[in-house]
């Protein structure tokens, strides 16, 4: 019995893993363009949503630095997600921390031939046990599409 898997009382304790899930796209328009975008919460993120965000609304903010937004991530039929995220934006990244859960969303900007490519990275710590396993299995696949929806949402109105 290893002492690092039990707490004092016997019981088994299960260790929360982090998932991640990570999707890039070539993007032909200028990475400050893209990062301008990319924290529109107003006028963009509304127009480049995928059906998976419902009840989406701007509580504070709208562009930039400090805009707080809602909305509820149906990852799944069963599954969902109550976000208030928490906007943090530098030259090249647009950040947001759920202030709900452990759940924080970056999207790195970075110049790639003559426009930029695009990289979302969603973390989270995840369940343990056997649900843990589950949710790092297949989280990542799911939230994935949802993130290559929205990145070619972006791709498509950057450049049309």
């Amino acid at each position: 019995m290893a002492a690092s898997a039990y707490r004092d009382d016997d019981t088994e304790e299960t260790e929360m893993a982090q998932v991640t899930a990570t999707q890039t796209v070539e993007i032909n328009a200028p990475a400050d363009a893209v990062v301008a975008a990319l924290a529109d919460y107003s006028t963009v993120r509304p127009a480049i949503l995928p059906a998976n965000y419902r009840d989406y609304d701007v509580l504070s903010g709208g562009t930039g630095e400090g805009t707080v937004v809602h909305w509820i991530l149906q990852a799944t039929e069963k599954r969902q997600r109550d976000v208030k995220a928490t906007v943090g934006v530098t030259d090249t990244t647009v950040t947001e921390t759920d202030a709900n859960s452990s759940m924080v969303t970056t999207y790195t900007v970075a110049p790639a031939g003559a426009g930029s490519r695009v990289t979302t990275t969603t973390t989270w710590q995840g369940a343990g046990g056997i649900g843990g396993f589950f949710e790092k299995t297949f989280a990542p696949k799911g939230l994935g599409r949802i993130q290559a929806e929205l990145l070619g949402n972006l791709k498509s109105r950057l450049e049309s």
